[in-house]
């Protein structure tokens, strides 16, 4: 596309549907008068200039460089673009802190005179309830009448506060707990695909507080995950500013064999794009293959886009997506409006269209997809059947630092009950894969054809059953195959993100004190999408994510360490081995229970009844009002210190170098540390400082709860910060757990502890990281608890891209390493006192920053870092110190005062 070619004015089409005319975009006529060709530009970058467009013709401060940007994409890589989503998602567990946010800021502008009711929602915004259920009880009929009780004791006081929350923020819908996970209930109920407001028709285009948003992709939906950071952000109105991604096209070709389940498909796709480096870029697939699949099919790709690196796995709008709108119960107005504006303006996708062009092309044969799972500790490491019992035989006794588990027990004592490598959790959860009616389908098949054998799971093996959505059950039950899942233990326990998120619930106590007192390597097997160290259950130490079928099959079997395609995984009612291809379904039964999902699903049901499991008392609240009376004694919901203060106290930057000029590390940790380390997760641990906290507090360890249910909680989430029972800090490696050395004494300490000290004794700190830092989920309080402490600067050799920009958010520099450099390979052990020279030119201009560490001998070693502030706005929040303060300067400036 020519460079030289002055811009042209967008101007507007008119779209009917449904009986009335919409104005929208004229995208196929602007990129022509460009003098380009919109067959030829990824329907990501179609979207986004779309966006661009719109915001610049309604009046919003969008300048022609910023829309010559994507004109030429390729060549405009990582180039500031402001953005103005459509809507914002938020599951609780980052919901309630982004709301508690909203709330602490209107009481902040209050005491500093402005009028509390300028803080307002300026975005619709969705609020689903699905992070806080726990598997308590499970195995039995009530299970879930008992765990929703259990769910509503724990969290009355959040739970209240969202009630509080629903008549103060005008522009906030709650999804009650029981109404299906985040990302299912996006999918089936919420999206339009394309949205209107007043006269306008536009792209559905949603950021969400949690990292597997993507999954929205599956339907031609572009949005990803954010912190709560840049939520707050954009649902406050401003410009939602983001790097502009390298758009890497993913061709798939071929065609899977029989009995190949969607998920060895996304298994084998995700470890290829992690082989080829796609993190922060927009994958967009396309193909003969990709326009074969389903839309459950490509949600289950779509979702596992942060598993694969990149920001979004987008799929464009075609035949398949208004099949599933109309399957689904949208209105025939809606599925009109939707194909008649993405016709219109070239954002429909038909199958002799020619093909983008992207920056690069990565071709993948679904026909080398195999029955796989991917373990024991990330989603990328997959594993055909028959090499994961050699490969966890061979981690056994492997030493921790090479990746093995460096078990000592040669062989199983008499009259012990587990072997080694029980699977003492199989859990059908996770949004992931519970979406999807062919995987879940062929696990009520499995289970049927095992409980016509007469098999029963070993009594060690916890199972669940926790599917995304009220459609699963009810087309399960139809099937006629939620009784034998239920039969071997995979009873409904409730819609929620459980297992997958860390909330697994406890183990039974017999089976907790074997593992503890023999220190086995027990393990989970779970439909779901992560399966980092530590993220499970304190006690499992390696876990495995695969098809709910092979959950199914591994429960039976209760061990890891077989060849499931071989071994015999059972014995039947009459004491003779089974074999798990004795148990597969029939490919033909299969196939016609799917082709009638969404008859079986009860879509076409009032929406009144899509939400038969929800409690309509669930969220009674006495407060009402402008402004949330905060609790100083309350355990749960704590007003957040990030608005303390008075605002324009100083310039950000000058006061990020002089905490520079001399610092501690408080933290030192390798290559691929996760947001599931560094942020508080799961349960809460009573010998920690967190839990201590809690029982100095008069709390019992029973009325505990886990991480999320406490996370309104700064003092419990800032304590449990860095904590995660598996985390390993460079700096005592002979540790698991929160540990730290604090100098120059060099004195044991928690992390915690010793980042008081340094705060007392006025010393900053800083953390030392590897390659790919803060990858995992969008936890905001990785970031938030990373303030807290008093971090002040990370030094990575790269980052993932949501952490980078929540440490932004909180005023934490994120700085990298030049290439080829690291801590280590600098000969650094985290005993040294730095000094940093050049921060304000650095975070500002991009140049070098200076860095000195001095080690207690005397001697240096010096070395250069880059600033990670890659966008305008990103460098403008450093300067003002992060989001809050940033926001409530824009507030109070903007703001009439209160009458």
């Amino acid at each position: 596309m020519p460079a030289s070619r002055a811009l042209p004015q967008p101007t507007s089409t008119a779209v009917s549907a449904g009986g009335r005319t919409w104005l929208a975009i004229d995208l196929p006529r602007f990129v022509a008068a460009a003098g380009g060709e919109l067959a030829r530009m990824p329907y990501v970058t179609r979207v986004l200039l779309e966006n661009l467009l719109r915001s610049r013709v309604r009046g919003r401060p969008v300048a022609d460089e910023e829309i010559a940007l994507l004109l030429h994409a390729a060549d405009n890589v990582g180039a500031d673009l402001p953005l103005y989503v459509s809507r914002v998602i938020l599951p609780d567990s980052s919901g309630v802190p982004v709301l508690q946010d909203l709330a602490a800021l209107r009481s902040a502008v209050a005491r500093a005179g402005g009028d509390p009711r300028s803080v307002d929602t300026r975005v619709p915004v969705d609020l689903v309830v699905d992070h806080s259920l726990q598997v308590d009880n499970w195995g039995s009929a009530d299970a879930m009448k008992l765990n929703m009780r259990r769910e509503f004791e724990r969290n009355a006081e959040r739970y209240a506060f969202i009630g509080w929350a629903q008549q103060a923020f005008r522009g906030l819908r709650v999804f009650p707990p029981g109404s299906g996970i985040i990302h299912q209930v996006n999918l089936e109920r919420i999206a339009t695909v394309v949205a209107t407001e007043q006269d306008w028709a536009f792209p559905d285009f949603v950021i969400g507080g949690d990292s597997h948003t993507p999954m929205i992709n599956g339907i031609g939906v572009l949005g990803w995950g954010v912190g709560g950071i840049d939520a707050e952000a954009a649902l406050l109105g401003h410009a939602y500013t983001f790097p502009l991604p390298e758009v890497v096209g993913v061709k798939l070709v071929g065609t899977p064999a029989p009995l190949v389940w969607t998920t060895d498909i996304a298994l084998l796709v995700t470890e290829r794009l992690r082989r080829e480096k796609v993190a922060n870029c927009a994958v967009e697939y396309f193909g003969p293959a990709a326009l074969a699949l389903g839309v459950p099919e490509r949600a289950t790709l779509a979702n596992m886009a942060p598993e694969y690196g990149a920001t979004c796995g987008f799929f464009a709008v075609d035949a398949r997506t208004l099949d599933y709108l109309r399957t689904t119960g949208r209105s025939p107005a809606q599925v009109e409006l939707v194909e008649a504006y993405c016709r219109r303006v070239g954002l429909f996708r038909e199958a002799g269209d020619p093909d983008p062009v992207f920056s690069r092309v990565i071709e993948i044969d679904l026909g080398e997809a195999r029955a796989s799972m991917a373990g024991p500790q990330r989603p990328q490491d997959r594993l055909a059947l028959d090499a994961i019992a050699p490969d966890f035989d061979r981690r056994l006794q492997a030493p921790m630092p090479s990746g093995g588990f460096g078990a000592t027990e040669a062989a199983v004592p008499a009259g012990a009950k587990l072997p080694q490598g029980a699977v003492v959790i199989a859990a059908i959860t996770s949004c992931t894969n519970t979406s999807n009616p062919q995987v879940m389908f062929a696990a009520g098949l499995v289970a049927r054809n095992a409980v016509a054998r007469g098999m029963k799971v070993p009594s060690w093996v916890k199972t669940s059953l926790a599917p995304g959505s009220p459609a699963v059950v009810r087309y399960l039950e139809a099937a006629g195959l939620r009784a034998p899942l239920a039969q071997l233990g995979f009873e409904l326990i409730g819609f929620g993100c459980t297992t997958c998120a860390g909330k697994s619930g406890p183990l039974p106590p017999e089976i907790a004190q074997e593992i503890e007192q023999r220190q086995l390597v027990a393990t989970a097997v779970l439909s779901g999408n992560r399966n980092f160290t530590g993220r499970i259950h304190k006690l499992v130490r390696a876990n495995y994510i695969g098809a709910p079928p092979f959950v199914v099959g591994y429960a039976l079997a209760g061990r890891i360490g077989i060849n499931l395609e071989q071994d015999p995984i059972g014995k039947d009612a009459e004491g003779r081995d089974v074999f798990w291809r004795e148990l597969l379904p029939d490919a033909a039964e299969l196939q016609a229970l799917v082709e009638r999902a969404g008859e079986l699903s009860g879509f076409d049901q009032p929406q009144a009844q899509q939400s038969e499991f929800v409690d309509p008392d669930w969220c009674r609240s006495a407060a009402t009002g402008t402004l949330y009376p905060w609790d100083p004694e309350s355990q749960y919901l704590r007003e957040p210190p990030f608005f303390a203060g008075t605002p324009g106290e100083g310039d950000g930057i000058t006061q990020l170098a002089g905490a520079l000029r001399a610092t501690r590390v408080l933290a030192a940790f390798g290559d691929s540390l996760t947001t599931d380390h560094i942020s508080p997760s799961g349960e809460i641990p009573a010998d920690i400082p967190s839990g201590q906290y809690l029982l100095a507090a008069g709390v019992a360890q029973k009325d505990f709860n886990t991480y999320v249910g406490r996370r309104g909680n700064f003092e419990v989430m800032v304590r449990g910060t860095f904590a995660n029972v598996r985390i390993r800090n460079a700096l005592v490696p002979e540790r698991e757990g929160g540990w730290t050395l604090h100098f120059p004494d060099r004195q044991l300490t928690t992390i915690y502890d010793a980042a008081q000290d340094y705060t007392r004794a006025g010393t900053a700190t800083i953390v030392l990281g590897g390659k790919e830092y803060g990858t995992g989920s969008s936890r905001d309080w990785a970031a938030k608890g990373s303030a807290l402490l008093g971090v002040k600067a990370v030094i990575a050799e790269s980052y993932e891209r949501i952490h980078r920009a929540n440490l932004i958010g909180m005023g934490v520099l994120p700085l990298r390493f030049q290439e080829g450099e690291g801590w280590r390979q600098l000969g650094l052990d985290g005993s040294e006192l730095f000094a940093f020279e050049g921060v304000r030119e650095g975070v500002l201009q991009g140049t070098p920053i200076r860095v000195q560490a001095q080690r207690a001998d005397g001697r240096t070693v010096a070395f250069e870092v880059q600033a990670e502030t890659r966008t305008a706005a990103e460098r403008a929040l450093i300067a003002a110190g992060g989001l809050p303060q940033s926001v409530l300067q824009d507030l109070l400036q903007k703001a009439p005062a209160c009458a």
